[in-house]
């Protein structure tokens, strides 16, 4: 018999597991644990280290638990681009399937991690925003913001070769409308290759 993560009985009175969110307010403990059962992760607000430690850390005790698919919730305008990668990072080497499903919006370097997924969906009036993701402050000496600086670019470039992967496009073509900061909606970003089908009716 499997063992279910989930059944701890009562509730702990905490503040919300940080891996049902990665910024922005909590949600209800009972809910948490519901969408937990169901294989449901949700990434929420701007995405932080911290909140992507404990998306990390849900989407392994998932995959331990089982290789049903696990679905990643997706509402977020953003984040640190060492965190998408740590998340992403953690998708690359599960067994279980990751099925991405943006809600309402997703944009920065958030997007990337569409491109980790093996399923991508959204909601008919999900909103993308193509634009370059924020180094995080940096500060050191002449050396060491020159060092930042080029891990960051290197980071960047990863995110824009496997975006230019999963939809086809030309790398100019990514880099162009991240640098202009396109926004898409959900139809436009089914047409980009962005996501492989759109959720609810027409």
């Amino acid at each position: 018999m499997r063992h279910d993560p989930m059944r701890w009985g009562q509730p702990p009175q905490q503040p919300p597991e940080p891996w049902q969110q990665a910024g922005g307010p909590g949600l209800p403990g009972w809910l948490e644990e519901k969408l937990f059962d169901q294989r449901i992760v949700m990434v929420r607000g701007q995405l932080t280290a911290e909140g992507a430690t404990g998306i990390a850390a849900a989407l392994m005790t998932l995959d331990a638990a089982g290789s049903t698919p696990v679905q990643l919730h997706v509402a977020s305008p953003g984040g640190e681009l060492g965190a998408a990668l740590s998340v992403i990072d953690v998708i690359d080497s599960m067994a279980a399937p990751v099925q991405v499903v943006v809600t309402s919006q997703v944009g920065g370097a958030v997007v990337a991690l569409l491109a980790a997924a093996e399923r991508r969906a959204a909601y008919r009036h999900a909103r993308f925003r193509l634009n370059e993701p924020r180094s995080s402050g940096v500060t050191g000496t002449a050396d060491e913001v020159a060092r930042a600086a080029g891990q960051h670019l290197r980071e960047l470039e990863e995110i824009t070769l496997r975006l230019v992967e999963i939809t086809g496009q030309s790398r100019s073509r990514i880099e162009d409308d991240m640098s202009a900061g396109r926004s898409l909606t959900a139809q436009e970003a089914l047409e980009y290759g962005l996501i492989t089908e759109i959720v609810g009716k027409a």
